[in-house]
């Protein structure tokens, strides 16, 4: 019964991390004015609002001015919820399982405005800071692992003072957004374990590069484009929730072997 009401979470969340997307990076209220039409202003209708299905009944149009409506909106709405499931499916009813399913949350959030605007909001990014030690500290607590908490802060900071270091040796080449974000990262990947701090870690740069080499060779871009990091970022510590066991075993297993 939890994944199927989860699932209904994720598509509610995920409604609502498209005005996140849309109005945050304009520095514009989520509260007011409500969902409306940007073409013409008309007010979007209840039954228009229910994730993917609104978007389904209006066949991707609005229903004053015809123009057409991004397909993105379901789509959000519909990776926040499979996210939503998998991440349940991987953690289970544990106290541990608000904190990142806020994560994935966040997650969807930010990838997609660095993708539009090539930034990572602080007005998102900051307080999730706050968001996550209210979310994993109390479950520090209720499982009495002291430790997995204090694991977190000391990859936040390895993580925070690592990216530090690029950004300030490789001007242009990551932003201060992406410091801040890896702070983040680092307090969520070391809370689950070191394992799970450098899988998450490595996967980022693993997907950037191999994301950058395919722009490349499709020339959609060169040298000096600039390409949104915090996606891969993002993609590499929600992956290493999933993987960061098995592939921790696996390298053991081949250290094993060369000994």
């Amino acid at each position: 019964m939890l994944l199927p009401l989860v699932a209904a979470l994720g598509l509610a969340v995920g409604s609502f991390l498209n005005v996140v997307i849309h109005r945050v990076p304009r520095g514009e209220s989520l509260l007011r004015p409500g969902s409306r039409c940007p073409h013409c202003g008309t007010p979007v209708a209840a039954r228009h609002n229910i994730p993917v299905l609104g978007w389904l009944l209006l066949r991707g149009r609005c229903a004053g001015c015809g123009q057409p409506i991004s397909p993105r909106y379901p789509v959000v709405e519909t990776v926040t919820a499979l996210l939503f499931v998998a991440v349940t499916a991987r953690l289970g009813p544990t106290p541990a399982l608000p904190a990142y399913l806020y994560l994935a949350a966040v997650a969807v959030a930010l990838a997609a405005i660095d993708i539009d605007v090539r930034r990572l909001p602080n007005a998102i990014v900051l307080p999730s800071y706050l968001v996550a030690a209210l979310l994993l500290f109390p479950a520090s607590a209720a499982t009495g692992d002291w430790w997995a908490a204090g694991r977190g802060l000391i990859a936040m900071g390895a993580l925070l003072a690592g990216y530090l270091a690029i950004a300030v040796a490789c001007p242009g080449g990551m932003g201060f957004g992406d410091v801040k974000l890896a702070g983040l990262l680092g307090l969520y990947l070391g809370w689950l374990g070191w394992s799970a701090l450098w899988v998450g870690a490595f996967a980022g740069f693993l997907l950037g590069a191999v994301a950058g080499a395919l722009l490349l060779g499709l020339r959609r871009a060169d040298r000096r484009t600039a390409i949104p990091f915090g996606p891969y970022m993002l993609a590499g510590a929600l992956l290493a929730l999933f993987v960061a066991t098995p592939v921790a075993a696996w390298y053991g297993s081949l250290l094993t072997l060369t000994t």
